[in-house]
């Protein structure tokens, strides 16, 4: 059972997670982790997944997708019956008026709908996956040198699921460098995953940029891939200007993770969040909502 903090009514709720029980006999069991080892975390699954739900056959999941999971389809800019495939509904757009983002420069605002973990004073060779297992941010961007730049600065983990609005933003006005792809497993994000798997984003499929945003310094963005995410598309072009809000990218099928990095000294992040995750418990976001502010 996985609680998640909700802002609004200053309480929590149990998420109900795609294919529950399947992950925790994947990650939980021995036959379970035979088979995540032998199929599931490779390339070949999450590919086949991925081709399945690009086609006119998947078309017919939708439907039964939006009411098991209860999705708000008011929200959406297109109407459902006009998608055509599974993915094409899953990376539905949002009418721009229901993921708004504030043009004041002071306020520090999510990239996307999901569950957020957040820290302060980071120490980049222990970032935290779960209680007692962390990683480095050396291992997760092979890159040294950038790696240093977020000594002391803020993380921020944003965890997609299969229900969610899987489009994210800039958080800012600035311009985007060339994404940086490594290759990796298509391990679940799930907590149930992240609990079992020592390293798991150092070891999934991830790509990254640096975003040099007007007012929160050199904001580094790292997609991780998951179980049938059949892939990370990067809207955005490199190097031109983009506003507040704009799209960054998409993830398709699957549940996701974004990780966003900031320097030291960059901004504050919520105490509702911080204290929320130091409690263990994920809060509850949507894309441009407030999440800190400008230090």
């Amino acid at each position: 059972m996985i609680k998640v903090y909700n802002r609004r009514t200053k309480g929590y709720e149990v998420e109900n997670v795609a294919g529950g029980k399947f992950l925790n006999a994947l990650y939980g069991t021995v036959p379970g982790k035979m088979g995540l080892e032998l199929l599931v975390k490779r390339k070949f699954y999450s590919y086949v997944s991925g081709v399945f739900c690009d086609s006119r056959k998947s078309a017919g999941l939708i439907k039964k997708f939006i009411n098991s999971y209860n999705i708000d389809v008011s929200e959406c800019q297109d109407e459902v019956g006009s998608f055509q495939t599974f993915n094409e509904f899953f990376i539905r757009k949002m009418k721009p008026h229901m993921r708004p983002y504030d043009n004041e420069p002071g306020k520090l605002l999510s990239p996307g709908d999901g569950r957020m973990y957040a820290w302060k004073d980071i120490e980049i060779n222990k970032l935290v996956q779960v209680k007692g297992i962390s990683y480095s941010l050396r291992d997760l961007l092979r890159d040294d040198s950038l790696a240093s730049r977020y000594e002391g600065g803020i993380l921020v983990i944003l965890r997609l699921c299969p229900l969610d609005y899987h489009r994210f933003h800039f958080i800012d006005g600035g311009t985007c460098s060339k994404t940086v792809k490594i290759k990796g497993h298509y391990y679940s994000v799930n907590p149930a995953a992240l609990r079992q798997v020592a390293r798991l984003y150092c070891q999934n499929k991830r790509e990254y940029s640096v975003f040099k945003s007007d007012n929160f310094g050199d904001v580094l963005y790292i997609e991780v891939g998951a179980t049938s995410v059949g892939s990370i598309i990067q809207t955005y072009i490199p190097d031109q200007r983009v506003l507040r809000g704009d799209e960054k990218g998409y993830f398709k099928f699957g549940g996701s993770t974004l990780i966003m990095l900031l320097e030291k000294g960059a901004a504050n992040i919520d105490d509702e969040i911080l204290e929320q995750t130091e409690a263990g418990f994920e809060t509850r976001v949507l894309a441009g909502e407030v999440i800190g502010s400008k230090k």
